[in-house]
């Protein structure tokens, strides 16, 4: 009795994970998202525009990279060798950020200009 369990077990689990490959085929992307992206782009760019406002920020703006620079600064000369290098690791990697986020403004820009030229939702019904 308990093969004739496991056999139908086994065969129930086989036969599961058959039916299961024609769903993932269709979990793939159908279109590359553009009415989504076009939908939040202006919620995007302002994301993207207020992180750099900030990151371009003096050294009374927190997320800086002036404010980060000072607090670099005042660790090295306090002698705070950890908390320099820790700081001073964090303010290497906020510089990066920088040109990233310009670049994502530029592509943004982009991208608006090519949503702006699309045919709107109500013309293509």
């Amino acid at each position: 009795m308990n093969r004739k369990a496991a056999a139908v077990g086994a065969l129930a689990l086989a036969g599961t994970l058959l039916a299961a490959v024609p769903a993932q085929a269709d979990s793939a992307p159908r279109s590359d998202g553009a009415k989504s992206v076009c939908k939040r782009l202006p919620t995007t760019q302002e994301r993207v525009d207020k992180a750099v406002r900030r990151l371009n920020g003096d050294a009374t703006v927190a997320g800086s990279v002036a404010r980060l620079q000072q607090r670099v600064t005042d660790a090295k000369v306090a002698g705070h060798t950890e908390m320099y290098t820790y700081l001073n690791d964090r303010l290497t990697f906020r510089k990066t950020l920088l040109p990233a986020l310009q670049t994502r403004q530029a592509d943004l820009k982009s991208v608006a200009t090519w949503c702006a030229a699309q045919p709107s939702p109500a013309a293509s019904k």
